[in-house]
């Protein structure tokens, strides 16, 4: 399993130019479940991207985490994380685990991160969205179970 962390100081999905979920300041979690990946990289991966230090602190180095600024996180099913471009020139998804594996683990993921008490919002899993993403700093952190 893949996150993806951007820390950001605003975050969106639209769905048919509908906005379905929206964040002020904290994390847009795009999220990459492979094939094989269970429950506990779910957890794993949860408690990883809300403890993380991405965050400054008073004196401007990155010491607060998600829980000890209070922000909130955009979690976006993102299959394409596991893109193999190592041959030829299309991407290959193969490592990428199937909807009906990977959806349940989605849902884990974001339940778990819920658990540490984080306000969450989401897109729709498998819908076709817009993502509209403040990158603040910028800072970006790729963050694996395995």
């Amino acid at each position: 399993m893949r996150a993806l962390l951007q820390r950001v100081t605003y975050g969106s999905v639209s769905i048919d130019d509908v906005v379905v979920g929206e964040i002020g300041p904290g994390v847009v979690i795009l999220l990459g479940i492979r094939q094989g990946d269970a429950e506990k990289d779910a957890e794993y991966l949860a408690q990883k991207c809300v403890n993380l230090r991405m965050f400054a602190d008073e004196n401007g180095n990155l010491n607060r985490s998600l829980l000890e600024t209070n922000g909130e996180a955009l979690i976006i099913s993102q299959f394409t994380l596991y893109g193999d471009t190592r041959k030829g020139r299309r991407p290959s998804f193969t490592q990428a685990a199937r909807p009906a594996e990977s959806e349940p683990l989605y849902n884990k993921f974001v339940e778990a991160v819920r658990r540490h008490g984080v306000r969450v919002a989401t897109g729709r899993f498998g819908a076709m969205m817009l993502v509209k993403i403040h990158n603040d700093g910028p800072v970006t952190l790729l963050v694996e179970s395995k």
